[in-house]
């Protein structure tokens, strides 16, 4: 990860702030939240395009894509440190809780 984000982690932490990204792997870093792409599974439905495209389908006449999940990842030890509760409701629907 850049030192600039673990700058702005650091920040975000020490003035009490939530920090959202878009990638999950910075809330394991300390980052509040994060809701994206899931690089993994972009991977595997890029792999299906190229599979067709590889069959001969033509790229100019695929539509565009987005990613088909997108993930919502919550750093709980960051959230008590900067004096978040977060409501059960939100908690219930996230894709993976970090601690």
């Amino acid at each position: 990860m850049s030192g600039y984000v673990d700058l702005l982690i650091q920040k975000a932490k020490q003035e009490k702030l939530s920090l959202m990204v878009h990638e999950d792997s910075m809330v394991e870093q300390g980052a509040l939240a994060s809701y994206g792409a899931n690089f993994r599974l972009m991977g595997a439905q890029t792999a299906k395009l190229v599979a067709k495209i590889l069959k001969g389908a033509k790229p100019s006449e695929m539509p565009m894509q987005t990613p088909d999940t997108m993930l919502l990842t919550i750093n709980l030890t960051t959230a008590k440190a900067i004096g978040l509760e977060l409501p059960v409701s939100i908690l219930e629907r996230a894709d993976r809780l970090v601690e």
